[in-house]
């Protein structure tokens, strides 16, 4: 049973999804340091000093009541979306360059092919007919 274990971590596979979750993870702290600051104070520039992060509804009274937070929905919003983003375009260019890699092969001029099956029984058939 360990040792199914390590034959399955030891794929390709797995340490292939462990590299993405790692990274994936790093990215996030990036993204949403670009967000929250850079892309936020634009926006609020724009929006007059608007805060999104800051933003809600306190649905009861009091210091530790309730709040209906739809600023952090909103951040998480644009963070969503950039990364979305980024993804998108790094998925088109990993397939670019995959498509720019494989391309030699398939313009490679093809060798000229031997004679055709048929092309072989008529060979066949005249040498037997001459002898």
């Amino acid at each position: 049973m360990i040792q199914e274990f390590k034959d399955f971590i030891a794929k390709g596979n797995v340490m292939d999804m462990a590299v993405g979750i790692i990274i994936g993870a790093a990215f996030t702290a990036i993204v949403t340091s670009l967000v929250d600051d850079l892309i936020n104070p634009i926006i609020s520039l724009f929006m007059g000093g608007i805060d999104f992060s800051g933003m809600g509804v306190r649905l009861s009274e009091g210091e530790d009541g309730a709040v209906f937070a739809y600023g952090n929905f909103i951040m998480a919003l644009i963070n969503f979306l950039i990364i979305a983003w980024v993804v998108f375009m790094l998925v088109k260019m990993v397939n670019r360059v995959k498509e720019s890699a494989s391309k030699p092969e398939e313009e490679a001029p093809e060798e000229p092919a031997g004679p055709t099956q048929e092309e072989l029984l008529v060979e066949i058939r005249d040498a037997l007919k001459a002898r």
